[in-house]
């Protein structure tokens, strides 16, 4: 059965955010190997490794655990009836929270690389961030499942 279009975009704009973060990760990652100073090995691990344990941990962990995954999933589906991702008010005010995100991922490689506090916080922090987005645009799907949610959901 076909979706109404206001939840097709919140689906499509749940699937750019984890898109876009995750690009974004991409793009740090690659700033903080063209300028921060140190072995590769120990950069791979500061910006890869370690991070994608948290993204995997905040991915999966809410996503098996039920006690995680109906407030979640609560969460979600009240941000889909409060009309988030489908107007382009908070579609704009997302964009402006993920770049806020890049700008202090940026601003604490420039620290970093004049000898600032090692960036491995960073990295983790926003992997983790990515995996609760990931989870949360899975559990959209999820919800479509549901039968109380495809009533009103679908066409």
């Amino acid at each position: 059965m076909a979706h109404i279009p206001a939840w097709k975009t919140f689906r499509r704009t749940q699937d750019l955010t984890v898109l876009i973060a995750g690009l974004i990760y991409a793009g740090a990652a690659v700033h903080a190997f063209g300028r921060l100073p140190g072995e590769a090995a120990r950069l791979m691990q500061h910006t890869l490794l370690w991070p994608a344990g948290f993204m995997a941990m905040s991915l999966l962990i809410p996503l098996v655990v039920a006690q995680l995954r109906r407030p979640l999933a609560s969460y979600v589906w009240s941000t889909y009836q409060a009309g988030f991702g489908q107007t382009v008010g908070s579609i704009l005010g997302g964009v402006a929270l993920l770049g806020g995100a890049a700008a202090f991922m940026y601003w604490q490689i420039a620290g970093a690389a004049t000898g600032g506090r090692p960036l491995v916080g960073v990295f983790c922090g926003y992997a983790a961030g990515i995996g609760i987005l990931a989870a949360q645009a899975a559990l959209v799907r999820v919800l479509e499942r549901h039968p109380d949610v495809k009533k009103q959901i679908e066409v």
